[in-house]
């Protein structure tokens, strides 16, 4: 069934949380994103234990939903009351007035995208207790390595930034690659994706691959805008311009160096 029973309750979940956007445009993208994730995660959790069928595996995976959430969008809270340059930059992606239509449809698509991302937890929990279980308990171990990269990432980051001022993370997992950030978030949703595998039927497919195919192209588009800004930023620095030539952007050991075109790359 491509839409389980009460598939609805999920989306609205995730459309709920994901409204915080309505305050600030971005959040859409950035804290509401988080949160709704976490939304979506107690939302399973609270239908199969209505039902009467949540097993360990299934709440380990709803947990894990809520942790991942709640870190990322506390933590961008966080950065944003914390970092006056966070601030700038958020309100440079947003400086004008977004009309209220446009708001509503990134809305409804950001809840669908969310749903889309986290479907393959919710197919489990749909087909019920004791299936597959080897892919579960292997896609539950990656989505905690992916939050655990990512939560490190982040944490370093920001310590850097403190110790560095004026020069972007270049140390820890920043010497794997210049995203590390980014490469636990793709990480944690490649966890998503394998706790499907082997419960997923079907045209159950088509949802579970288009969510993460969307989550990959969006990292890879915000390591590219990264990229530019740092060379904008910090291009004139010899230890950056030697660091980006030599440490994969996204993926470590994988020698992908630039995102970006000639033209946009240190002179």
């Amino acid at each position: 069934m491509l839409f389980p029973p009460l598939s609805w309750v999920l989306f609205l979940a995730a459309a709920l949380v994901s409204s915080i956007g309505f305050y600030k445009f971005v959040y859409f993208m950035s804290v509401g994103y988080g949160l709704a994730v976490a939304g979506i995660g107690a939302a399973i959790c609270a239908v199969c234990l209505a039902r009467g069928s949540l097993d360990l595996l299934t709440g380990i995976l709803c947990l894990l939903l809520v942790v991942y959430g709640i870190r990322l969008g506390g933590f961008l809270l966080v950065r944003e009351m914390k970092s006056a340059a966070y601030r700038k930059t958020l309100a440079s992606q947003t400086r004008s007035k977004v009309p209220f239509p446009v708001m509503a449809v990134m809305w409804l698509c950001m809840a669908a995208l969310y749903w889309l991302q986290t479907c393959p937890v919710w197919y489990r929990a749909s087909e019920g207790a004791g299936a597959a279980p080897l892919t579960g308990w292997a896609g539950a171990a990656i989505m905690l390595a992916g939050i655990c990269l990512e939560a490190a990432a982040d944490r370093q980051k920001s310590a850097l930034k403190e110790k560095y001022p004026g020069r972007p993370a270049m140390e820890g997992l920043y010497r794997l690659c210049r995203c590390p950030n980014y490469f636990g978030e793709m990480t944690f949703w490649t966890g998503v994706l394998v706790s499907g595998l082997g419960i997923l039927r079907g045209l159950q497919r088509l949802p579970a691959l288009a969510g993460y195919v969307s989550i990959f192209l969006i990292m890879v588009s915000g390591a590219k805008r990264l990229e530019k800004r740092q060379n904008r930023n910090y291009g004139d620095l010899p230890e950056y311009r030697e660091y980006a030539e030599k440490t994969p952007i996204l993926f470590p050991f994988v020698p992908l160096y630039h995102l970006v075109g000639e033209e946009d790359r240190l002179k």
